[in-house]
């Protein structure tokens, strides 16, 4: 069985690998399987039409086109086979909620059936609230200063407002047309697909279980009510029924505890590899290409992607790295954790290469530029396996590796992409771990072997808790927004060492010197008239009992 199909009603002018179906008689695909196929018009698991954008306007020569199209339908069969995005349906009744002026509920009535839907109109200003979710809609409206709840299926609002694109189920006749519309209602009703679009790693998130809230970036920049935070336990909830698939939340998220299920960090690392020696040039599904005209100078290939806003500073690196080129980014929008990294990658490679590393292109003239100025850069080429390593490893160890033994200075990170650096004041600091507790990423470890408290600044987050946690006064700082561009950063290195101190009575170690002696700096002047209770604080937890009850056995026989 062949997985690949290649249908053109009107021919193609070079053959292609043998490995490919090619028809220009779309019967006869009807009966068979594929997987991959360059034309919506064939039924297969996923259509690239990436790969007609690339016949149409790549300069290479034929027999490297022929490679290259194999290439591209093999690609997208990986970024298929790798994809954790499960789909899902649920039941939806015919309950609608028209929300219109007086003709545009006229036109639509028009164009349904009778009785087609339990539909029930009202004007968008009595509207207080909208909840709940495609199938289980919640709306309440003021009918003469009495809340009233109203429960729906689905909802058609003319010109929406923001309160109805919170959530799943609302559609807008005047974004498309009342015949589109009401093919979407019915189709939902027959049934209702929706997609796993993120997945999540409560262990390294920033809000999870925290007692104050560093983080929840996550929530904010989502459009919808997919991402909602509990605050009462600091828990996410998710709502992958209501989510659009963007991935805004994966780009800001500091830690990688979420990742994008379509195209997960593993998936561009793989894909990345297939793009060695070519120069990337990333499309977003939304991006209709079909009509685009421009000139591919030679090894550029499409590089397509699901959601516009997922990718970060470690997919970026990962692919240019993988590529030893720049690369392209054609999208008409940019989230803001791609923003800043792109800003900030871009500053990287200019200090390092001389050149910037990502050009962005929002519509084809601008594309037409970049695929001017586009090209490899020497010596940028690095690859490593990052299979299942968190998003901060990752790009530490692509950094480090670009960085090398020099010193690029410091590039400033944020407002939406953070890193930072952690200052403990060594003098202050009791060892008393409660910072190694609070960071759940291990950029802060200790080590009882040495009695070492150890940072490595490459995989901190710059989340703040373990300042928040620390309990000594000036002892720990964060220098926030910062990457220092020079081989120390990316080591682990000691920033507090302390010795332990031995039970006076057992000589059992049981504390570091410098917390028994703070505490005995407090507690010793409170002390001063009773000698037993002086030496318990040089004791442990077992023999300070014992010397309480001994001065108590000897006051007693003087009495």
């Amino acid at each position: 069985m062949q997985e690949f199909v290649y249908y053109n009603p009107v021919g193609l002018d070079f053959p292609l690998d043998e490995a490919i179906y090619v028809t220009s008689n779309i019967e006869e695909t009807k009966d068979a399987n594929f997987l991959i196929s360059n034309s919506t018009e064939i039924d297969c698991e996923v259509s690239a039409d990436e790969i007609d954008f690339y016949i149409k306007n790549s300069l290479d020569p034929i027999s490297k086109k022929i490679e290259n199209v194999y290439k591209l339908y093999e690609i997208a069969a990986l970024k298929f086979d790798l994809a954790q995005d499960i789909t899902y349906t649920q039941n939806i009744g015919n309950k609608v909620l028209l929300i219109a002026n007086s003709d545009d509920a006229k036109s639509f009535i028009s164009n349904i059936n009778p009785n087609e839907f339990d539909l029930f109109q009202i004007d968008e200003s009595i509207i207080k609230s909208i909840s709940g979710h495609i199938g289980n809609l919640c709306v309440v409206v003021d009918d003469e200063g009495k809340d009233v709840i109203l429960k729906v299926d689905q909802i058609v609002w003319f010109d929406i407002k923001e309160l109805g694109l919170k959530q799943s189920g609302s559609f807008d006749p005047t974004k498309s047309s009342i015949n589109e519309v009401i093919q979407t209602l019915r189709k939902n009703i027959d049934e209702y697909e929706y997609r796993k679009f993120t997945t999540y790693d409560s262990n390294i998130c920033q809000y999870h279980e925290r007692r104050e809230e560093v983080c929840g970036r996550c929530e904010e920049v989502c459009p919808t009510t997919a991402i909602i935070k509990i605050d009462s336990k600091k828990h996410l909830e998710f709502s992958q029924i209501d989510c659009h698939g963007c991935g805004g939340c994966i780009s800001i998220c500091p830690s990688g505890a979420l990742d994008y299920a379509p195209i997960s960090r593993n998936s561009i690392f793989e894909m990345a590899k297939e793009f060695r020696d070519f120069i990337p040039l990333i499309i977003p599904n939304k991006m209709n290409i079909s009509s685009v005209n421009v000139p591919l100078k030679e090894n550029v290939l499409p590089f397509k992607i699901e959601g516009e806003k997922f990718l970060h500073e470690t997919s970026f690196l990962t692919i240019l790295q993988e590529s030893g080129s720049q690369l392209i980014f054609f999208t008409d929008f940019l989230s803001k954790g791609s923003k800043d990294a792109i800003r900030i990658l871009n500053e990287i490679y200019t200090k390092k290469y001389g050149k910037k590393a990502i050009f962005v292109a929002m519509n084809e003239e601008e594309l037409k530029e970049a695929l001017q100025e586009v090209d490899f850069i020497e010596k940028s080429k690095f690859s490593y396996n990052q299979e299942d390593e968190r998003k901060r490893e990752t790009f530490a160890v692509r950094l480090s590796a670009l960085v090398g033994q020099e010193d690029l200075g410091v590039v400033k990170t944020g407002e939406h992409l953070h890193y930072g650096k952690v200052n403990i004041n060594e003098d202050k600091c009791t060892l008393c771990l409660a910072c190694v507790g609070a960071c759940n990423v291990d950029a802060l470890k200790a080590y009882p072997e040495d009695n070492t408290l150890r940072l490595n600044p490459s995989i901190c987050t710059a989340c703040g808790y373990c300042e928040l946690s620390c309990p000594e006064k000036d002892c720990l700082t964060i220098q926030q927004d910062i990457i220092e561009l020079n081989p120390s950063w990316f080591l682990q290195r000691v920033v507090a060492k302390d010795e332990l101190f031995a039970c006076v009575e057992c000589g059992k170690e049981f504390a570091t010197k410098k917390a028994v002696e703070k505490i005995a700096n407090i507690m010793g002047p409170i002390f001063a008239n009773n000698p037993a209770k002086q030496r318990t604080l040089y004791c442990c937890e077992n023999c300070k009992p014992k010397v309480m009850l001994s001065a108590d056995i000897s006051k007693n026989q003087l009495v």
